[in-house]
């Protein structure tokens, strides 16, 4: 819940590197403020996303927000499955999979997160929590077109503690394996892998030389551009 009207200068101010490196900028801010960034960046390097939608198109959801008005607004992305999502209001692998198809059928581009908790990686259980939910929460159908998966321990998320280099990189291979079991190599060899879990502009250069690390959601270090245009800027040198 990060942003008013005001927060449009922050997104201006992050054009500019945005249109020059070589790689895809999303911002997602609070649904309020799609339809207005979405206009402020028209023909940009910068696309905006949703950071969560509705499993229907429409009917008697008060206080949600469809996909379809999500694009209507001009978004592309939207994210789903969010770990804040998936423990503040107890969403299953089941409906972020509904979510996601939701998100297709409305033109969208669906980020789904997974990610385990602290107790579960000291269980050992980090990988196949992950694969599970992997698992769980993809529809049938999905492509490197449609589909971006972000994987964020949850126990880093804003924190501040990051997992080792090994750490990411045993994740995220997994995640690219498991996704060969699911889709097929080729399918699988194209869809997105972001890591997400405290990347800054100090530690982003690092983290997607990883093999399988495709990129970054990023959280408090995308709310400046001061903070999030180094990210930005070693995504595009990745």
């Amino acid at each position: 819940m990060n942003g008013t009207k005001a927060s449009a200068a922050e997104i201006e101010a992050m054009i500019p590197t945005a249109n020059t490196a070589d790689c895809d900028t999303v911002i997602c801010p609070p649904a309020p403020l799609v339809a207005q960034f979405s206009a402020l960046t028209d023909g940009s390097g910068v696309s905006i996303g949703g950071q969560d939608c509705h499993a229907r198109q429409s009917g008697a959801h008060t206080g949600d927000t469809s996909a379809t008005a999500l694009a209507d607004c001009g978004a592309t992305y939207v994210i789903v499955g969010h770990s804040e999502r998936r423990t503040d209001h107890a969403e299953t692998d089941a409906m972020v999979l509904a979510k996601a198809q939701a998100a297709w059928e409305a033109g969208l581009i669906a980020i789904i997160c997974v990610g385990e908790t602290e107790e579960e990686r000291d269980a050992n259980r980090a990988l196949d929590v992950v694969r599970g939910q992997i698992s769980g929460s993809l529809p049938g159908g999905c492509t490197a077109a449609n589909t971006v998966i972000a994987y964020e321990p949850v126990w880093a998320i804003g924190t501040g503690r990051v997992p080792s280099i090994d750490d990411i990189t045993a994740m995220h291979d997994a995640m690219r394996l498991a996704l060969v079991a699911l889709v097929g190599a080729t399918t699988a060899n194209g869809i997105r892998l972001l890591y997400g879990g405290s990347v800054k502009g100090s530690n982003a250069t690092e983290i997607f030389a990883i093999e399988n690390v495709d990129g970054g959601l990023v959280g408090g270090a995308s709310l400046k551009a001061a903070d999030f245009g180094p990210v930005i800027q070693a995504a595009g040198a990745a």
